[in-house]
């Protein structure tokens, strides 16, 4: 036989389509149109960082005051304490709705609350809207801004709504993380995909057959469809049974994978800063030093920021420029206390300088008062009473009124005659 006629007979070799391939999972990622308020969720450090922050700040007390004179009066009649420290007069309650409004504070346009007001200007609630569910209409001038709101089509003033907005340049809508941060978050979503697809090979190496003879189609159906399934992590007995002729080649991780864990760590803590929260506070330690860090660098920043919107749409005009104006603020004492050691320790130097008062101090660590106000005065034996204006020298018991004459002098000892000589 002519030899150019013979046909040779090659190894066949059968790709295994267990799972798909890494740069499908990336070609998946690139074409799934960004990153997404959902995606950024399914990401712990993103979705614990706002749980965390959102926790903080529904818990602690937000109050009304009066500046009178320097002198901050706390106001706790007003029906708005009660709205937004109880019951907001919705479906939520003050602790849902501030951890609702946290939450498209940073993966939202905003938070966004309707202000319920009577004909009378009572507020009588706060209604949380879903950012999803905001239109915002603008004007065009860069300068004299003004926007209008739109709730399923119907046009509001703007001071209809309490606004808390992240890097707002225009007052109407803020920047979410899913935008300034795209890159990074999509990154670490491609990340859990790639676990999901490793978990779901069952821990089985990839790799692909090699037959030395070739294969018909049906034949490489039937190896892809037993192939699958045991990758696919859902079959008991996971293994195959190759013919006599077939081998399997096991291809190698890639880079990627080996350096997976590695990379997630890299990527968790980068992701914290963008909340500005310790990697010691996600992990859940609640060390003095880890608690008041995260309550100055992530939650009162936060709180400054709802203080200023509330101080904006909560108080009417009239509040607002009185000779006594209102405010609102939270109450941080408890966020920044610190260690009892450290606590003390300030509490001792200020007792010293007089700076605060034993009652005051008792006040701040929620104890009953003593009814003492006295002050000491150099060398720790000299008592002054401010309010009555008594000093009081225990060494010598003389007790004398600043500025006038002493009550009870000490008196001299009388002199002792000296007796004279009998004649």
């Amino acid at each position: 036989m002519w030899p150019f006629k013979r046909k040779e007979n090659r190894a066949e070799t059968a790709a295994v389509a267990g799972a798909p391939t890494m740069a499908d999972l990336i070609l998946a990622i690139m074409q799934s149109g960004g990153s997404t308020r959902d995606k950024a969720m399914q990401i712990p450090t993103i979705s614990g960082s706002i749980d965390l922050i959102a926790n903080i700040v529904a818990a602690t007390p937000l109050g009304l005051y009066r500046d009178e004179s320097g002198k901050a009066v706390a106001i706790t009649d007003d029906p708005r304490v009660f709205l937004l420290n109880d019951d907001t007069g919705d479906t939520l309650n003050a602790n849902e709705f501030w951890r609702a409004m946290i939450r498209d504070y940073y993966l939202g346009k905003g938070g966004y609350a309707y202000i319920d007001r009577s004909d009378f200007g009572e507020f009588r609630g706060v209604h949380y809207i879903d950012e999803s569910n905001i239109s915002i209409l603008k004007n065009t001038d860069p300068i004299f801004k003004d926007f209008n709101i739109a709730v399923n089509g119907v046009s509001y003033y703007p001071h209809n709504f309490l606004k808390i907005l992240r890097n707002t340049k225009d007052g109407a809508e803020g920047m979410p993380i899913t935008k300034e941060n795209s890159q990074l978050i999509e990154s670490m979503y491609l990340t859990l995909v790639l676990e999901s697809h490793m978990a779901a090979r069952g821990g089985n190496k990839r790799g692909f057959l090699q037959a030395e003879k070739r294969l018909e189609q049906g034949q490489i159906n039937d190896l892809r469809t037993k192939f699958q399934s045991m990758y696919s992590n859902a079959d008991k007995e996971p293994f195959v049974v190759l013919n006599q002729g077939l081998s399997f080649k096991e291809i190698s991780d890639t880079a990627v994978e080996m350096q997976l864990n590695e990379n997630k760590e890299t990527n968790a803590v980068e992701l914290a800063k963008l909340f500005h929260v310790s990697p010691e506070a996600l992990s859940g330690k609640s060390g003095a030093d880890v608690v008041e860090g995260l309550a100055k660098m992530a939650a009162i920043p936060l709180m400054t920021v709802i203080q200023c919107a509330l101080n904006r749409d909560m108080l009417r005009e009239s509040e607002k420029h009185a000779e006594h104006p209102l405010y609102w603020a939270f109450d941080t004492k408890e966020l920044l206390k610190g260690d009892m050691k450290t606590r003390f320790d300030a509490y001792k130097v200020a007792l010293e300088s007089n700076f605060m008062q034993i009652d005051e101090v008792r006040y701040q660590e929620d104890l009953a008062p003593l009814g003492l106000s006295w002050i000491r005065l150099g060398l720790q034996d000299v008592l002054y009473d401010p309010k009555t204006k008594r000093i009081y020298t225990p060494n010598t018991g003389q007790v004398s009124v600043m500025g006038e004459q002493t009550l009870n002098p000490p008196q001299e000892p009388p002199v002792k005659q000296k007796e004279e000589p009998d004649a």
